[in-house]
């Protein structure tokens, strides 16, 4: 049984072929629109989403499959003290295809070691979150036409932040990637993943504290919002959710060509006035979101029926 909980669980020739049938996607929709009739996916989300939740149900509807699941641990029978190992055995005789998201680390590697259907990470606790990060590779690939040499820009939370943990684990596979890792001290990037992966990886990296002093120097900026959620108290939290504030003033230090991406929500780390720039992508990310998780979707199940 093949699952995705983790972006290195694809090859990069991999990657390639499935952003290749998304991108295929996105231009003839229609040939799609039946690949999955007949088939199901659940969707268990233990915590909050908007995006990813309704991408993944909206990518099985574009396939012409049907969707279940529940949005809040409080909607199921977690609530009532059942293990995430249970309620995969379960949910294993009702769909084809699972994604899940959950609040601790390793929760959906668990239910891959008890599931007979595949399972897919839609993020877990400030771990991993796969699917986003086949969402950024395809934005850039698509509107940068590379993955390769460029210089992406990380900024706000780097601590917590598991799409920013993702993205890192995927780019240094690729050659003459220079990552700018912008945070305050205390929301620095892992000990783990500056040493593991980027220093075993001999990527180039270096880390500021200043937005403004590096903004020319990017191909793409990665905006991420300070994350509530994963704080252990309110005072610490408000202290630091407004290190950072992209505005139009700050973008006029940057490149004509430069991205700015985001994985949403946003709070106001990006000022509304940017949505307007040429260079403002993520919304246009929220909709390849779609057509690479429909790719992976058709992936799985056909590894699935082998």
């Amino acid at each position: 049984m093949r699952h995705l909980l983790n972006p290195l669980d694809f090859s990069v020739e991999e990657l390639n072929e499935l952003m290749d049938v998304a991108l295929d996607i996105s231009k003839h929709p229609d040939q799609y629109s039946e690949c999955c009739k007949g088939k199901k996916i659940a969707t268990l989300f233990y915590e909050p989403s908007t995006r990813t939740r309704l991408s993944f149900e909206a990518a099985m509807l574009n396939l012409g499959g049907s969707v279940l699941g529940f949005s809040s641990a409080a909607s199921s029978s977690a609530s009532k003290g059942e293990s995430v190992a249970d309620t995969i055995r379960m949910v294993s005789c009702y769909a084809d295809i699972c994604a899940m998201r959950h609040p601790k680390e390793g929760a959906p590697l668990v239910a891959s070691l008890h599931s007979s259907i595949p399972v897919i990470n839609a993020g877990d606790g400030g771990h991993q979150h796969p699917t986003q990060t086949l969402t950024d590779l395809m934005t850039i690939r698509t509107l940068k036409g590379r993955l390769d040499h460029i210089t992406i820009g990380l900024c706000g939370d780097l601590k917590f932040g598991r799409t920013v943990h993702s993205l890192i684990n995927a780019l240094v596979r690729y050659e003459n990637v220079r990552f700018v890792l912008i945070s305050p001290n205390e929301l620095r990037i892992p000990d783990y993943i500056r040493q593991e992966v980027l220093s075993d990886n001999h990527a180039e990296f270096k880390e500021v504290t200043q937005l403004e002093e590096v903004m020319s120097e990017l191909d793409i900026l990665y905006m991420t919002r300070v994350q509530r959620e994963r704080f252990f108290n309110e005072e610490e939290y408000i202290r630091m959710k407004d290190c950072y504030i992209l505005d139009a003033k700050k973008m006029e230090l940057a490149r004509s060509d430069m991205l700015v991406l985001h994985p949403l929500p946003r709070v106001n780390e990006i000022s509304v006035e940017v949505d307007k720039d040429p260079r403002a992508k993520y919304f246009e990310q929220v909709q390849f979101g779609v057509y690479i998780r429909m790719a992976l979707i058709l992936k799985l199940l056909e590894e699935a029926s082998k």
